[in-house]
């Protein structure tokens, strides 16, 4: 696959308050009398930059994946080939016949070093050493929304680990993720594994669904493509079963910035037409980061009779009221204030019993030892009782 969009159309960045304020390089004079070192500096930049995309295409041919993981291996290793290699195929506690694996199995299970392992999450350990199925509270379901800002490449691995870290910590049944690249799905595959995760694109940037493995039975799938999108946005939707519950989830990232307002409204008109026209034996839940301003969402119509804002239901709580607020969340080093209920939890009840949100939480608002978040916007943790 391809890697990401230039860093940056700075998608989820780039919204109320904030001009496309490109910061101008400092250029030395040119052409005659430029100063002798600059065109060295240049032709040493060029010669490095040549030097890495070799290595990159030797990890790539080596290990039988893309340019983009190499990228992902290398940089976490110093750029140094063997290293970089090692990490990779390194394959702890296996017998030493794995190494007549096939490449696809040694790739499935190559290791991120320092990253929290979620294979456990599902066993707990009893006094014997024997490992026990935790009792299940089949009376609750809990998802997680998160625009994960992939696109941001500075300490994405720390940041990839402090997700993970939300995951391990809270156990969500659902998790919905916004701006997935592919060096991140390929890391949270490989680390949270009690998750099935559904990508919603194989390019560029995108969503994905990540469903519980011991409790959430996937059923089916489907990707809506949003036809005037200039963002490459669509709807990822899945259609599971939990504890006996129909449900369709369903996860999106609607269109950036205030200057795409209108392409934002015709792309949440098709998500309303999708919750809508799901059969009424579900329980929909849409959950993601829609970049909405209210007044949007008023000029639609409003939502339908019978799809709710989760937040309002719950008497919109201050305290998770604002998902991407740059007056705390620092990562973008904005020159300005502002707080925006961006990513959004949509909600409609099935024909035969109930599924209620309980309460909402912000997640991700401690910061890492790099001194950043995990991402540009917090997430959305969602709790909902099921009444039988």
């Amino acid at each position: 696959m391809s890697g990401p969009p230039s860093k940056r159309v700075r998608l989820s960045g780039l919204e109320d308050g904030e001009a496309a304020q490109g910061q101008a390089q400092d250029e030395g004079p040119s052409g005659e009398g430029a100063p002798a070192g600059a065109a060295q500096e240049e032709e040493e930049e060029e010669e490095r930059r040549g030097h890495r995309e070799g290595l990159c295409a030797e990890f790539a041919v080596v290990t039988s994946t893309d340019e983009a993981v190499a990228q992902c291996y290398l940089a976490e290793n110093d750029w140094l080939l063997e290293r970089a290699l090692n990490s990779f195929f390194e394959t702890p506690d296996q017998p030493s016949s794995s190494a007549m694996e096939p490449t696809s199995q040694l790739v499935e299970r190559a290791d991120f070093q320092g990253c929290i392992d979620l294979t456990d999450t599902d066993n707990v350990q009893t006094s014997k050493g024997e490992s026990a199925q935790p009792q299940i509270d089949e009376s609750h379901i809990s998802l997680l929304t998160w625009n994960v800002d992939g696109l941001d490449l500075a300490n994405l691995q720390e940041r990839a680990r402090g997700v993970c870290s939300c995951l391990a910590l809270y156990n969500p049944d659902v998790v919905f993720l916004q701006e997935v690249i592919e060096p991140y799905y390929l890391y949270l595959k490989k680390r949270a594994v009690s998750y099935t995760i559904i990508p919603g694109n194989d390019d560029g940037y995108y969503t994905a669904i990540m469903l519980k493995k011991s409790r959430v039975k996937l059923l089916k799938q489907e990707i809506t493509p949003f036809p005037t999108s200039s963002m490459m946005r669509n709807l990822l939707t899945a259609q599971v079963n939990i504890a006996g519950n129909e449900l369709c989830l369903m996860t999106s990232h609607l269109e950036s910035t205030r200057a795409h307002s209108k392409e934002r409204m015709k792309q949440l008109e098709i998500v309303l037409k999708k919750i809508k026209e799901a059969p009424a034996s579900a329980t929909v839940i849409f959950g993601g980061d829609t970049n909405l301003r209210d007044q949007e969402v008023a000029k639609v119509g409003g939502l339908p009779a019978g799809v709710l804002d989760v937040w309002e239901f719950l008497n919109k709580p201050e305290h998770c009221q604002y998902t991407w607020d740059t007056k705390t969340n620092n990562n973008l080093k904005a020159r300005y204030t502002c707080r925006l209920r961006f990513d959004r939890v949509f909600y409609r009840t099935a024909s035969e019993g109930q599924i209620v949100p309980q309460q909402m939480t912000l997640m991700g608002q401690d910061k890492l030892d790099c001194g950043r978040f995990c991402s540009d916007h917090w997430g959305l943790l969602c709790d909902f009782d099921v009444i039988l």
